[in-house]
């Protein structure tokens, strides 16, 4: 990943304002709540032409019995082994507290290069005070207000001589998969599974993942950019601002992506979040795999998948050309089908017809099966067809009488050109335009 810098410390010292700032964006959750940050969360900055990564550790509690503050303690242990230098941070206005030291003592073994950043130094009185920071024995001390700026640019100046400015890599060009779905389906499991490591935090409480976590996954052939994203809630449940912030995300996750993982609960089936996350999906162009996860726990029979697809399908309706997979992410059964699917899914997506090819195949079914005749008795000649340059399949259709088209003649089209172009998970539009 090239030069990485983890910013860790205990909750609310403002490490994801800090984290903010770095990235130029809001792209973490600042709360104040004690432990919000959940997740590890990746983002890049630059400094005078020196790029480097970002990580934004969960706040640490040693010794707390909550399982978020346990987890939240592993993800900064493995932060810390993954970083080349670690930012610790502390508070200048709460002073040196026993959880700072606990953590300088979890740290001090990794003998990493660090940092001291003793944060809310928003006045020069304060400078004197932080001094005893130095006391943690973690490097040299810098004071700097993360919400005003102040002090950042001395220590940005001192962080990147620990790195080699040839080692940045450009961002890669590759497909962006979302991993979407209502809270505890198996989202970030999926990821885990795939992974090999635990990079996100996974508990039996609904709702774990509140950040969007990018990462790649780059084996077995196939290479993705991966997001996942907190649980979509129903919008009468998202009350905190957290959940306002988390689910925001998730639909900016779905925007910048170009296929979407829809997980579905097979203990549950499928409910009316899931078509509002599929109806996010399809208003945005994005195209969709299907994955019913934990297939392992549903009662079965030889027919129970094929009765379980039929039921999906009738309810996706109109969305039902889509790639339906049963997996169990526990057992890593069929994961890698996912993958296949939405390697299938990214390249018909991206498919360019020539208009030659196009009107050769679809003009004489048009031929076959003309349109309706208009409410005047019309005949609808349709011309010819070409394909739109859009992110996705888009065409428009060129004829005398486009606002005569009917929604059945139209979806009929669509189908048509479905089968024949293997389009199944693909977002397709069909536009009617006057010659």
């Amino acid at each position: 990943m090239g030069n990485i810098v983890a910013i860790i410390g205990r909750p609310n010292v403002g490490k994801s304002t800090f984290f903010n700032r770095l990235v130029g964006y809001r792209d973490a959750i600042v709360e104040q709540t004690s432990g919000v940050t959940r997740d590890r969360h990746y983002g890049k900055s630059e400094w005078n032409g020196v790029e480097f990564t970002v990580i934004d550790t969960g706040g640490f509690v040693e010794g707390s019995d909550d399982a978020f503050e346990a987890e939240i303690r592993k993800q900064v242990v493995i932060a810390a082994n993954e970083a080349d230098v670690v930012l610790f941070m502390v508070d200048a206005k709460d002073g040196l507290t026993g959880y700072d030291k606990d953590v300088a003592n979890i740290l001090r073994p990794y003998n990493k290069k660090s940092y001291i950043v003793a944060n809310k130094v928003d006045n020069n009185r304060l400078i004197p005070a932080a001094q005893e920071f130095y006391a943690l024995g973690l490097g040299e001390l810098y004071t700097i207000s993360a919400i005003n700026g102040s002090g950042t640019g001395d220590l940005l100046d001192d962080l990147i001589t620990n790195f080699d400015e040839a080692e940045v890599e450009d961002a890669p060009d590759i497909p962006h998969v979302a991993v979407v779905g209502r809270p505890n389906a198996g989202k970030s499991s999926l990821i885990n599974a795939l992974l090999g490591d635990e990079r996100n935090i996974v508990t039996d409480v609904a709702g774990t993942t509140r950040d969007t976590i990018d990462t790649r996954y780059n084996s077995f052939g196939f290479d993705f950019m991966l997001l996942d994203t907190a649980g979509l809630r129903k919008k009468a449940k998202v009350r905190e601002n957290i959940e306002f912030y988390s689910t925001m995300r998730a639909i900016k996750a779905i925007e910048n992506s170009d296929v979407c993982v829809l997980m579905l609960d097979a203990t549950q089936g499928i409910e009316a979040q899931d078509l509002n996350i599929l109806h996010v999906i399809h208003k945005n162009h994005k195209g969709v795999v299907v994955v019913v996860n934990k297939w392992d726990l549903v009662d079965k029979d030889t027919h129970t998948a094929k009765d379980f697809t039929k039921h999906i399908s009738e309810r996706l309706q109109p969305f039902k050309d889509v790639p339906i997979i049963f997996t169990s992410v526990l057992t890593k059964q069929r994961i890698f089908k996912v993958l296949e699917a939405v390697q299938q899914v990214y390249e018909s997506k991206s498919l360019r017809i020539s208009t030659k090819k196009l009107n050769d195949y679809i003009l004489p079914i048009i031929d076959k099966r003309p349109p309706s005749v208009t409410s005047r008795g019309k005949y609808i000649k349709i011309k010819y067809v070409t394909q739109l340059k859009t992110a996705f399949p888009a065409f428009a259709f060129f004829c005398n009488y486009p606002k005569e088209i009917k929604t059945e003649y139209k979806r009929f089209i669509e189908n048509q050109l479905r089968k024949k172009y293997k389009l199944t998970g693909v977002p397709v539009e069909v536009f009617f335009r006057e010659k």
